[in-house]
This record gives structure tokens, sequence and C-alpha cells, in this order.
């Protein structure tokens, strides 16, 4: 039979932050604390892939927050489907050992479509007049009434964007309480992005920082009484730790000066052509992919991007699969940032043929990822904070609205924090925190996460799932 597991990623979470955590420090006062090692990119969808197969991006495919579908010709991020997550996954090995093994995911990426018990992941509801509401997908469909009759509908706002902050991890631990409750799953996943926030806004070695960790901690507290009431194990991890930037780094700029990328128009608005373009980046916190269309560009713009102030390494076909980055979805070449640096995905040279949704929150729509979705307009916040306050007057109408309050320089006047390279201090490093002595170790690598949570289980120690 096997041992109940919870599993909280509580994003950002390092050593440093620890120190402001006594509720999240308890868990491993009976049990351990271990290093925890992360994968090249250090973001969400890659690590998150990483613990559930055991297999680097190279195995499972998840090369980063999002890519260019080369099939498609577009780049797309944010995606859900499970299928896209190669590799066996956590449960899918725990079943082959205990078959009628239960799992709920509560907020993990690439939730939808996963064969898991029980589904919780974010998911507004899309008008067909352009309108976006609120809400959250679940399976089995019951379970969407069931959670929001009792904790309210999902507070989407404040799970990115400006507003972005306490209640939406608050309502996630929540609704980890309630199905630890009415279902007691064997195995409970719980991502909690809190952390992510002000880290990246104030960097973490801010006020603020040390703030977010501690109201965390509080919010944490019942979540880790419900799992202790269960006899359940606890084991705590974070995907990366976030380090201070100052230094936003134009790639696609510097790549579009070259005749390079190419755009098209429309509206009197600039548009990426990634069909056309013979290079473009698709930018990822310190990460960047580089796609290259001609093999014989590749080393002129690799000598290129090496010499892009911010840059500090170019991996080429050879770099990639030293860092079990070698698939094809991966770029021909792969930038990564320098230690306070990190990539814009900025293509426009004039700020007034910038396309619309470069002034909101969009995160399905631009070829890159955007930390600018943060704040409200830092040139002038008043004003943006005032298109908000319209936008959302509009949106109690019921009428169509944009939320337009995203600024086209926030990086380089707000941004403070970031991540993606492999971490060069411990203190600012991923943690591991287990509640269960029996498996201490000083230091874990990503890839064993997946043999671990396993071991936990008491359904073997290799990550097959052939008991031991």
């Amino acid at each position: 039979m096997s041992r109940r597991l919870v599993v909280l990623d509580v994003v950002g979470l390092t050593p440093r932050l620890l120190a402001h955590m006594p509720r999240l420090r308890g868990v491993a006062d009976g049990g351990f604390r271990a290093e925890l090692g992360t994968v090249l990119p250090a973001v969400t969808c890659s690590v998150q892939s990483t613990f559930l197969t055991g297999e680097p991006p190279s195995g499972h495919g998840i090369v980063g927050n999002g890519w260019y579908f080369r099939e498609l010709g577009e780049v797309l991020l944010w995606r859900q489907h499970n299928a896209l997550v190669g590799g066996e996954k956590l449960w899918q090995a725990a079943r082959r050992a205990e078959p009628g093994y239960t799992v709920a995911n509560v907020c993990w990426w690439y939730a939808m479509g996963a064969d898991v018990d029980w589904t919780v992941t974010p998911r507004p509801v899309y008008y067909a007049d352009g309108r976006k509401e609120p809400d959250c997908y679940t399976d089995p469909p019951e379970l969407h009434d069931a959670l929001t009759g009792r904790l309210g509908t999902f507070p989407l706002f404040t799970y990115w964007g400006p507003t972005a902050g306490l209640p939406s991890s608050k309502w996630i631990c929540q609704a980890a309480e309630q199905i630890l409750a009415d279902v007691s799953p064997d195995l409970t996943l719980v991502y909690v992005p809190h952390l992510d926030y002000d880290l990246q806004r104030f960097g973490p070695s801010s006020a603020q920082a040390a703030a977010a960790a501690a109201e965390l901690d509080a919010v944490l507290g019942p979540l880790l009484d419900a799992a202790r009431a269960r006899d359940a194990t606890v084991v705590v991890l974070s995907e990366y730790g976030i380090t201070d930037v100052s230094r936003p780094v134009d790639v696609n700029r510097l790549l579009r000066s070259e005749g390079l990328l190419r755009v098209h128009t429309q509206a009197g608005m600039e548009y990426l052509d990634p069909w056309t373009s013979k290079a473009f980046a698709v930018a990822d916190h310190q990460v960047a992919h580089v796609y290259v269309k001609d093999p014989a560009d590749v080393p002129a713009v690799a000598k290129l991007c090496a010499n892009l102030p911010g840059v500090a390494e170019v991996l080429d076909a050879e770099g990639k699969a030293a860092h079990g980055l070698d698939h094809p979805r991966a770029g021909e070449l792969v930038l990564v940032a320098e230690p306070d640096a990190w990539f814009t995905y900025y293509y426009w040279l004039d700020d007034d043929r910038a396309p619309d949704f470069a002034r909101l929150v969009e995160i399905h729509r631009k070829p890159g990822y955007d930390p600018a979705e943060l704040f409200f307009d830092p040139a002038n916040p008043g004003a943006a904070k005032a298109r908000a306050g319209v936008a959302l007057a509009r949106k109690k109408l019921g009428m169509r609205y944009l939320m337009s309050a995203v600024g086209l320089d926030a990086g380089a006047r707000a941004v403070r924090g970031s991540h993606g390279r492999l971490p060069d201090d411990p203190a600012d490093a991923p943690v591991l925190l287990c509640s269960d002595p029996t498996a201490a170790r000083d230091r874990i690598a990503a890839t064993e996460v997946k043999a671990l949570l396993l071991e936990l289980a008491g359904l073997g120690v290799d990550g097959s799932g052939e008991g031991t």
C-alpha cells in the first residue's frame, strides 16, 4: 500500500527566502532539507516537466515556457495540453506498481488532458465578443462548482498581471485543502505562484521579497496542517531561484537591425513575421531560443549574438547537448543572459508602431515572455491605472474592453528580478524540503525528483514504478 504524498511547488523558493518562512521550514524539522538542482532553462514549464518525468528537456520536449512551432509557423507560449510533454509521467509509473493510484493536479502546468483523477487549472471564459472573464477548468466538471461554490470564482487577475498577488495562491491552497478533505488523493500536486510576483518586480534582496515570503508562509500553514492530519508526507520544492537584474537585452532588435528579422504591417502596427525571417528569438526570461532558417547562417548569427552586451553564452548544437536541451523544438542557437540581464521579446524599433497587444496583459499573443505585464506602466502609472479603471467599468457593463496598462519600457525602468540561467549562488538556488527523513540526502538533481517521490510513496526508487 502506497504512502500519501502532498507535493508543493513553491515557485522561486530559495534558502534566502526560507529565513522568513517558519511554517515552511518546519516541514524539514523532522525530515530533511536538500539543495535542488534545476535544468536549463530554469523556467516553470521545463522544470515541472523534468520533475514529473525524470527527463531533461531533450527527453520530454518542453524547451521553455513556449517555443516556435515550426509545423504551424507560430510562436506559442503557455500551451496547456499534457500531450506536449513526452516521457512517462510520475503517476503513470506509480500506477504500474499500484493500479488505481489516485492523483490530483492543482494548477501544475500542462494539466489539461493529463490522465489524473482530479484537475484544477486557471482557464478564463473567452466570450465570442472578445471579453475575458476569470474562471478555472476542472476535471471532473462537477469539481468546478464544488470549488467555486465554497471559494468563489478563481481570482485570475491576481494570478498574473499588474494586480498579481496573494489571493490567487490562497485560492489554490484552499482548493487543495478541499480536495484533500473530500477525496484524499494518494498524490496531490499543488502549484503556488506567489513568490514570482514581487521578486520580479523588486528583486529577491528587497524588503518586498521578504514580506511576500512571510505572507505566503501564513497562507501555506492550513494546507500543511491538512496534509499532516491525513498522515501525508509533504515535499516542498521550487523550480528556480530569482536573482537581481538590471539590464534588458533586446536581441530581436539586434536581429532586425541586421536584416535577419522581418515584420509585416497591418493597421499601422508591426508584427513579427516568422515565415520570412532569417533569424528571430523567442525570449524567455534569461534564456532565448534563436531560430535560424538557413543552417549556413548559424555561425554568423551566433557570432552576432555573442557580441551583444548582456549575453553570457551562445549554445550551438554541442552546447545544447551538454545541457540536455538538444530537442527539435529548441532554437538552432540558445542564448543565456549574464547574471544581471534578461531578454525582451521586443522587435519593433518605433513604439508608435508596436502592436496593440504590447500594451496589454496578453500572454498568448506575444512572441515571448514579457515581465512588464507585472506593472502598471512605470512611465505614467496614474494614467495606466485610470485606463484600467475605465476598462474595468466597461467589463462590468458587459462591454468589450482593452486593459491597456502595460508600458513599453518597463524592462529598463522596473524589472528587478529574473531567472532562467543556472544558479551561481546556492542561497538563490532551488531547495527541497521533505517531512520524511528516510530518504535524506544533501543534494538532489531535478531529474531525480520523480524517483524520490516514488520512493517516498513506497513504490520504488528507480523511477520505473517497479517497487522494491
